[in-house]
């Protein structure tokens, strides 16, 4: 059977109420905003390619900001814009994981 999307990109952009850290504290709407709009310029958008979707807390809140790719479950930490091209280039446009970037279970 065919997925839908080649790669489903979840973002936590989780903010806690109570202050603590959280990945909303470190960019991460930033990073969204960014790199959904980079797919869509890349014409990597839709049904068969990549979807960028919102996340709630993922739970690793001291390793964020982060994202997950699915369907491989690629877990990355990131910290500025170079990175998410990165991700974008290796990972989702040729296949390869950039393993610096890569949080380990």
């Amino acid at each position: 059977m065919t997925p839908y999307f080649q790669h489903h990109v979840f973002f936590c952009l989780n903010k806690r109420e109570d202050g603590s850290d959280c990945c909303a504290n470190h960019g991460a709407e930033a990073a969204f905003d960014y790199m959904k709009s980079r797919i869509k310029k890349l014409k990597l958008s839709g049904k068969g390619n990549v979807r960028i979707n919102r996340a709630g807390c993922l739970d690793r809140c001291s390793e964020g900001p982060l994202l997950v790719i699915y369907p491989e479950a690629v877990w990355y930490g990131f910290v500025d814009n170079e990175d998410i091209d990165e991700i974008i280039e290796s990972h989702l446009i040729n296949g390869k994981p950039v393993e610096r970037l890569i949080l380990q279970g």
